[in-house]
Protein backbone atom coordinates (compact mmCIF):
# COMPACT_ATOMS: atom_id res chain seq x y z
CA UNK A 1 0.00 0.00 0.00
CA UNK A 2 1.49 3.60 -0.76
CA UNK A 3 0.23 6.81 0.68
CA UNK A 4 1.90 9.90 0.18
CA UNK A 5 3.90 11.73 3.16
CA UNK A 6 5.32 15.42 3.53
CA UNK A 7 7.40 17.17 5.80
CA UNK A 8 6.90 20.48 6.59
CA UNK A 9 10.61 21.92 7.87
CA UNK A 10 11.99 25.41 9.18
CA UNK A 11 13.98 25.54 5.74
CA UNK A 12 12.46 22.58 3.66
CA UNK A 13 8.92 20.91 2.98
CA UNK A 14 9.56 17.58 1.31
CA UNK A 15 7.79 14.84 0.45
CA UNK A 16 7.03 11.45 -1.62
CA UNK A 17 5.23 8.21 -1.92
CA UNK A 18 5.83 5.70 0.67
CA UNK A 19 5.41 1.61 0.62
CA UNK A 20 4.09 1.07 3.71
CA UNK A 21 5.03 -2.48 3.95
CA UNK A 22 8.86 -1.55 4.12
CA UNK A 23 8.34 1.55 5.11
CA UNK A 24 10.25 3.70 2.45
CA UNK A 25 9.98 5.98 -0.39
CA UNK A 26 8.81 4.34 -4.05
CA UNK A 27 9.99 7.45 -5.55
CA UNK A 28 13.06 10.19 -4.94
CA UNK A 29 11.54 13.05 -2.35
CA UNK A 30 10.94 16.15 -4.19
CA UNK A 31 11.92 19.30 -1.70
CA UNK A 32 11.14 23.11 -2.24
CA UNK A 33 11.95 25.48 0.50
CA UNK A 34 10.17 26.62 2.53
CA UNK A 35 8.80 30.16 2.15
CA UNK A 36 9.79 32.92 3.83
CA UNK A 37 7.68 34.35 5.90
CA UNK A 38 6.25 30.95 6.50
CA UNK A 39 2.74 32.07 6.62
CA UNK A 40 -0.05 29.65 6.41
CA UNK A 41 -1.04 30.34 2.84
CA UNK A 42 2.22 30.50 1.74
CA UNK A 43 3.23 26.50 3.30
CA UNK A 44 0.01 25.32 1.85
CA UNK A 45 0.92 26.94 -1.38
CA UNK A 46 4.65 24.62 -1.22
CA UNK A 47 3.03 21.38 0.13
CA UNK A 48 0.64 21.60 -3.07
CA UNK A 49 3.87 21.94 -5.30
CA UNK A 50 5.05 18.89 -3.89
CA UNK A 51 2.42 16.55 -3.51
CA UNK A 52 1.37 17.96 -7.77
CA UNK A 53 4.99 17.04 -8.38
CA UNK A 54 4.14 13.64 -8.27
CA UNK A 55 0.49 13.77 -9.61
CA UNK A 56 -1.33 12.19 -6.30
CA UNK A 57 -4.79 11.84 -5.84
CA UNK A 58 -4.78 9.62 -2.57
CA UNK A 59 -4.48 10.15 1.09
CA UNK A 60 -1.73 12.87 2.00
CA UNK A 61 0.14 12.78 5.69
CA UNK A 62 1.69 16.06 6.98
CA UNK A 63 3.52 17.01 9.40
CA UNK A 64 4.60 20.60 11.53
CA UNK A 65 7.21 21.53 13.10
CA UNK A 66 4.99 22.40 16.37
CA UNK A 67 2.09 20.67 18.50
CA UNK A 68 -0.83 19.60 16.63
CA UNK A 69 -4.01 18.42 18.52
CA UNK A 70 -6.76 16.84 16.10
CA UNK A 71 -5.70 18.86 13.13
CA UNK A 72 -5.13 22.18 14.70
CA UNK A 73 -1.92 23.63 15.07
CA UNK A 74 -1.19 25.11 18.64
CA UNK A 75 2.30 26.15 18.53
CA UNK A 76 4.44 27.43 15.97
CA UNK A 77 8.10 27.64 17.28
CA UNK A 78 10.06 27.76 13.66
CA UNK A 79 7.51 29.43 11.15
CA UNK A 80 5.49 32.02 11.16
CA UNK A 81 3.24 32.64 14.56
CA UNK A 82 -0.11 32.92 12.35
CA UNK A 83 -0.16 29.32 12.33
CA UNK A 84 -1.36 29.31 15.84
CA UNK A 85 -4.41 27.55 16.37
CA UNK A 86 -5.02 27.30 12.62
CA UNK A 87 -6.93 24.71 11.53
CA UNK A 88 -4.25 22.79 9.15
CA UNK A 89 -6.06 19.64 8.10
CA UNK A 90 -8.81 21.95 6.84
CA UNK A 91 -6.05 24.25 5.47
CA UNK A 92 -4.22 22.18 3.82
CA UNK A 93 -7.06 20.03 2.27
CA UNK A 94 -8.67 22.27 0.86
CA UNK A 95 -5.85 23.83 -1.24
CA UNK A 96 -4.88 20.02 -2.40
CA UNK A 97 -8.53 19.81 -3.73
CA UNK A 98 -10.36 17.94 -1.16
CA UNK A 99 -7.49 14.74 -0.92
CA UNK A 100 -7.86 13.38 2.73
CA UNK A 101 -5.31 14.70 4.97
CA UNK A 102 -3.73 14.19 8.47
CA UNK A 103 -1.59 16.72 10.27
CA UNK A 104 0.62 15.24 12.86
CA UNK A 105 3.58 16.41 14.91
CA UNK A 106 7.06 16.50 12.50
CA UNK A 107 9.30 14.38 15.50
CA UNK A 108 6.08 12.14 15.99
CA UNK A 109 5.86 11.07 12.22
CA UNK A 110 9.66 10.28 12.47
CA UNK A 111 9.59 8.74 16.02
CA UNK A 112 6.77 6.43 15.04
CA UNK A 113 8.69 5.60 11.54
CA UNK A 114 11.95 4.82 13.71
CA UNK A 115 9.81 2.27 16.05
CA UNK A 116 8.46 0.64 13.25
CA UNK A 117 11.43 0.76 10.91
CA UNK A 118 13.87 1.58 11.87
CA UNK A 119 16.18 1.99 15.24
CA UNK A 120 13.45 1.44 17.54
CA UNK A 121 11.73 -1.72 16.10
CA UNK A 122 11.17 -3.29 18.58
CA UNK A 123 12.83 -1.84 21.79
CA UNK A 124 10.63 -1.79 24.83
CA UNK A 125 11.14 0.81 27.90
CA UNK A 126 11.75 4.70 27.22
CA UNK A 127 13.04 5.49 24.07
CA UNK A 128 13.17 8.93 22.81
CA UNK A 129 14.05 10.20 19.36
CA UNK A 130 15.34 13.53 19.30
CA UNK A 131 15.27 15.13 15.63
CA UNK A 132 17.86 17.96 15.17
CA UNK A 133 17.25 20.55 12.62
CA UNK A 134 16.23 24.60 12.56
CA UNK A 135 15.00 23.43 16.13
CA UNK A 136 15.00 20.43 18.22
CA UNK A 137 11.95 17.89 17.84
CA UNK A 138 11.39 15.12 20.20
CA UNK A 139 9.29 11.91 20.80
CA UNK A 140 8.96 9.88 23.46
CA UNK A 141 7.96 6.14 23.40
CA UNK A 142 6.97 3.78 26.23
CA UNK A 143 7.30 0.14 25.05
CA UNK A 144 6.32 1.59 21.53
CA UNK A 145 3.57 3.67 22.33
CA UNK A 146 3.85 7.25 21.89
CA UNK A 147 3.42 10.18 23.86
CA UNK A 148 2.37 12.89 21.83
CA UNK A 149 3.59 16.42 20.90
CA UNK A 150 5.95 16.52 23.58
CA UNK A 151 8.44 19.19 22.03
CA UNK A 152 11.71 18.71 24.54
CA UNK A 153 13.75 20.94 22.09
CA UNK A 154 11.79 23.64 24.37
CA UNK A 155 13.58 22.63 27.52
CA UNK A 156 15.24 25.44 29.21
CA UNK A 157 19.15 24.95 29.33
CA UNK A 158 21.18 27.50 30.25
CA UNK A 159 18.34 30.08 30.40
CA UNK A 160 17.18 29.58 26.88
CA UNK A 161 15.21 27.16 24.75
CA UNK A 162 17.43 24.33 24.53
CA UNK A 163 17.11 24.11 20.51
CA UNK A 164 18.62 27.74 20.87
CA UNK A 165 21.81 26.52 21.99
CA UNK A 166 22.20 22.75 20.49
CA UNK A 167 20.19 22.69 17.23
CA UNK A 168 21.57 21.98 13.68
CA UNK A 169 21.03 25.52 12.68
CA UNK A 170 22.62 26.96 15.84
CA UNK A 171 26.00 24.80 15.03
CA UNK A 172 25.89 26.18 11.41
CA UNK A 173 25.30 29.93 12.24
CA UNK A 174 27.84 30.31 15.12
CA UNK A 175 30.36 28.07 12.75
CA UNK A 176 30.59 25.51 15.30
CA UNK A 177 33.17 22.48 15.02
CA UNK A 178 31.85 19.16 15.38
CA UNK A 179 33.95 18.81 18.65
CA UNK A 180 32.30 21.88 20.33
CA UNK A 181 28.57 21.42 18.83
CA UNK A 182 28.85 17.77 20.41
CA UNK A 183 29.63 18.65 23.84
CA UNK A 184 26.13 21.33 23.66
CA UNK A 185 24.36 18.37 22.52
CA UNK A 186 26.05 16.41 25.50
CA UNK A 187 24.69 18.89 28.06
CA UNK A 188 21.20 18.63 26.16
CA UNK A 189 21.06 14.64 26.43
CA UNK A 190 22.19 14.63 29.70
CA UNK A 191 18.91 16.78 30.84
CA UNK A 192 16.45 14.88 29.05
CA UNK A 193 18.16 12.00 30.56
CA UNK A 194 17.60 13.52 33.85
CA UNK A 195 14.43 14.26 33.37
CA UNK A 196 13.53 10.85 31.84
CA UNK A 197 15.94 7.85 32.13
CA UNK A 198 15.39 6.48 28.63
CA UNK A 199 17.28 3.34 27.76
CA UNK A 200 17.47 4.84 24.01
CA UNK A 201 18.12 7.60 22.36
CA UNK A 202 17.52 7.74 18.85
CA UNK A 203 19.34 10.79 16.88
CA UNK A 204 16.96 12.03 13.78
CA UNK A 205 17.29 14.83 11.36
CA UNK A 206 19.55 16.12 8.31
CA UNK A 207 22.48 15.48 10.81
CA UNK A 208 22.18 11.99 11.22
CA UNK A 209 23.81 11.25 8.34
CA UNK A 210 26.76 12.64 9.98
CA UNK A 211 26.26 10.80 13.10
CA UNK A 212 29.77 9.31 12.95
CA UNK A 213 31.00 12.63 12.81
CA UNK A 214 29.78 13.84 16.47
CA UNK A 215 27.90 10.52 18.19
CA UNK A 216 31.59 9.17 19.07
CA UNK A 217 32.26 12.52 20.69
CA UNK A 218 29.27 12.40 23.43
CA UNK A 219 30.70 10.79 26.77
CA UNK A 220 28.85 10.50 30.01
CA UNK A 221 25.40 9.45 28.59
CA UNK A 222 24.16 6.01 30.21
CA UNK A 223 21.41 5.43 27.20
CA UNK A 224 22.02 4.02 24.45
CA UNK A 225 22.75 6.07 21.76
CA UNK A 226 21.92 5.72 17.99
CA UNK A 227 21.39 7.27 14.41
CA UNK A 228 18.15 7.25 12.91
CA UNK A 229 18.35 4.49 10.12
CA UNK A 230 15.59 6.26 8.20
CA UNK A 231 17.84 9.62 8.57
CA UNK A 232 16.13 12.35 7.49
CA UNK A 233 12.99 10.58 5.40
CA UNK A 234 11.27 9.52 8.82
CA UNK A 235 9.10 11.98 8.72
CA UNK A 236 7.94 12.01 5.22
CA UNK A 237 7.49 8.11 6.18
CA UNK A 238 5.63 8.52 9.61
CA UNK A 239 3.52 10.97 8.18
CA UNK A 240 2.19 8.03 5.40
CA UNK A 241 1.81 6.09 8.20
CA UNK A 242 -0.44 8.47 10.04
CA UNK A 243 -2.73 9.11 7.06
CA UNK A 244 -3.11 5.02 6.58
CA UNK A 245 -3.74 5.00 10.28
CA UNK A 246 -0.79 3.42 11.47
Amino acid sequence: MNVFGVDIGGSGIKGAPVDLERGGLTQERHKVLTPHPSTPDAVAEGVAAVVENFGWSGPVGITFPGVVTSGVTRTAANVDKGWVDVDASKLLGDRLGGLPVTVLNDADAAGVAEMTFGAGRGRKGTGILLTFGTGIGSAVFIDGRLVPNTELGHLELHGHDAEKHASTKVKEDEGLSWHHWSRRVQKYLAHVEMLFSPELFIIGGGVSRKADKFLPLIEGIRAEIVPAELKNNAGIVGAAMAAAGR
